[in-house]
């Protein structure tokens, strides 16, 4: 009950579902960060920790690269990407409120995890009105398992979401990431019908309900959410390590000073939104020792930059490749300082029947 408390309003038509969720039972174990790399919790192993995390309103990440927690030993130190969690309880519930669901509308979750969105969506509606969505047979199995074992049986199907969806539904709610919006989920959303997800690469969260010649419209919400993005194999690409490498070690083609401070972008989420906006797929690090700043960008295209400063000294900024990123994040925040805000916060959303999608406000307008 101390959970529902602190993620939902005492009127709201979700607090009961989550006092009645047993989060632990779901998570079993997971992965923390340690200075080694991932290591592995075993719930069972310290009861009065487990249901002290479990009932903690955080993420707790289930998988790592292609290693489930629940197949872990206790000296593994996966290196990868997470690819699977439980996300906060306060997020799921923000999710499913801006679906705006009613007492007979079905759902499709993307997303299915652990079960634990899903847990909360069968005890609002009943499970006959929900399906949930994964592309990892494992985390389907696991979930059906284990919520057959709380007397809840809605219906779990192993996807790739990104393809046709099985069945049709009044509203969908994806808890991954997804850039462009698949055409298929506007296929299986039923006339009017709501949408609501993220794009990756941003903290953009978009509300959109169907129209009558199959497009969509909404809005940019002004909460913020981030997902994993959605994928269709076990594991995600390889990243641009090597690519981060040379940006750390090498002189630029371009040598300047920058206008602005050195800014850790992926911790400032309408910057990093909008950034991603106009110049998509931009991977980031950032470090600060002894205050001494140092932010690298690289893209896969091959370009990439580095900027660095003491403090909130102008930094001296090197950049190679085919495109100049970090004049392109300036440019984001010479519009932000030129007209007091970012468009992208807020912006209306279009969506047209084949996935494409426009964000649009103001004189601003793009496309993603």
């Amino acid at each position: 009950m101390a959970l529902a408390e602190r993620v939902t309003h005492r009127a709201s038509r979700w607090r009961a579902p989550v006092a009645r969720t047993p989060r632990h039972a779901l998570v079993q174990r997971w992965w923390e960060r340690s200075p080694d790399g991932w290591s592995v919790q075993d719930g069972m192993a310290d009861e009065e920790r487990w249901l002290d995390v479990a009932y903690s309103d955080q993420t707790l990440v289930t998988s790592v690269g292609l290693l489930h927690a629940d197949h872990a030993t206790g000296d593994e130190r996966p290196t990868g990407r997470p690819t699977s969690s439980s996300t906060l309880p306060s997020l799921n519930i923000q999710m499913l409120q801006h679906a705006r669901i009613g007492d007979k509308d079905t759902l499709g979750h993307i997303g299915t995890g652990p079960g634990y969105g899903d847990c909360l969506a069968c005890h609002r509606l009943g499970d006959k009105q929900v399906t949930s969505m994964d592309v990892d047979p494992y985390l389907v199995e696991a979930a059906r398992e284990r919520l057959g074992e709380l007397g809840l049986h809605p219906t779990l199907e192993t996807v790739d979401a990104t393809g046709e969806l099985p069945g049709s539904f009044d509203r969908i709610v994806a808890t991954v990431a997804v850039r462009p919006i698949p055409a298929s989920w506007l296929v299986a959303l039923n006339p009017g019908g709501r949408l609501v997800t993220t794009i990756a690469g941003t903290s953009l969260l978009i509300t959109a309900d169907k129209n009558e010649d199959g497009s969509a419209s909404g809005r940019v919400e002004w909460d913020r959410a981030g997902f994993m993005h959605a994928r269709s194999g076990a594991d995600y690409p390889p990243g641009l390590a090597e690519l981060l490498a040379t940006a750390r070690d090498h002189d630029g083609e371009d040598i300047t000073t920058g206008r602005y401070p050195v800014v850790q972008v992926t911790e400032a989420w309408d910057l990093a939104s909008m950034l991603d906006v106009t110049t998509p797929g931009i991977e980031h690090e950032f470090e600060e020792v002894d205050g001494f700043r140092t932010a690298l960008m690289a893209h896969a295209d091959g370009s990439w930059a580095r900027a660095t400063a003491h403090g909130t000294d102008s930094p001296t900024v090197h950049q190679g490749g085919p495109r100049r990123l970090w004049d392109a994040l300036d440019a984001v925040r010479d519009h932000w300082l030129a007209n007091g805000e970012l468009p992208v916060r807020g912006a209306r959303v279009f969506v047209k029947p084949n996935g494409s999608t426009y964000l649009a406000r103001g004189s601003w307008s793009a496309k993603l």
